[in-house]
């Protein structure tokens, strides 16, 4: 099983700070078909609801342990209207997702967006770096939550549809190829994309890179004067570090994990 590459970021973030963005391949360098539009309205539905949970997770547990900021800007919620970027999380998306099937083939390739960063205070936290953490790790951790109920719903439907595990396991592979081959059971192909943007959104966000979630962690971790020299990493730097470093960690981590949620499901 070749597994489609993806890189997903989002981020909780202090205020002021810049965007998250997100990418992973699409399939304009393919034959579009009428599965192909299916697939991207999954993918672009995916997208949006995960990173709104994401987001909201954030939300939620900076609230939980003191800090009320995110909340009282209603981002204690998973309703997009309070989550997305008009541009960042729905024109951007909107056209690497569906510029092929207009003939905008050059946005194929790569996906970039953001949706709006969670506003944390920090001097709100009572015990400052341990709940900064629990913050942080709040948003990974929601979107393996997801990767885990995906990877439940296809248990369920290989137990309870005729001949159930070979349609899962033939349609999660399917799923995964860009183009090509008989198209995949749709509650299969919606679970397999959550659980392949999730699991990209898991492994990214947890990269040690400004201003990603895992950067908030290794800064915690870091001595004083390591830490002067660590805040220096920004701007360029940063987006040369989360493509080109961050891209070829991610490829590693994701085509092992897919083959664990794929073992898995043969084993279930």
């Amino acid at each position: 099983m070749v597994p489609t590459q993806a890189v997903v970021t989002g981020r909780r973030s202090n205020v002021n700070a810049p965007h998250a963005n997100l990418s992973f391949p699409d399939h304009g360098a393919y034959g579009l078909q009428q599965f192909d539009l299916i697939k991207a309205i999954f993918e672009f539905v995916v997208l949006i609801f995960s990173l709104c949970v994401h987001e909201c997770a954030h939300a939620w547990t900076a609230s939980r342990l003191g800090d009320q900021t995110a909340r009282l800007q209603g981002r204690v919620t998973l309703n997009p209207m309070y989550h997305v970027d008009p541009i960042g999380t729905l024109l951007f998306p909107g056209l690497m997702i569906f510029g092929p099937f207009i003939g905008l083939s050059f946005f194929g390739g790569m996906l970039v967006g953001w949706a709006k960063p969670t506003p944390v205070i920090t001097r709100n936290f009572r015990r400052i770096v341990r709940d900064e953490n629990l913050t942080t790790l709040a948003g990974p951790t929601s979107n393996l939550l997801i990767v885990l109920a995906a990877f439940i719903a296809l248990v369920i439907e290989s137990k309870v549809i005729p001949d159930g595990r070979n349609v899962v396991l033939s349609s999660f592979v399917e799923a995964l190829r860009p183009a090509g081959g008989p198209a995949p059971q749709p509650l299969v192909l919606l679970c397999t994309i959550a659980i392949l943007i999730n699991l990209s959104l898991f492994f990214f966000n947890l990269l040690p890179i400004p201003p990603l979630d895992g950067s908030h962690i290794l800064r915690n971790m870091l001595p004083y004067n390591a830490v002067q020299y660590y805040d220096r990493i920004g701007g360029w730097m940063s987006y040369l570090l989360m493509i080109f470093v961050g891209g070829f960690i991610l490829r590693a981590l994701l085509g092992p994990a897919l083959l664990i949620v794929y073992s898995a499901l043969i084993h279930s």
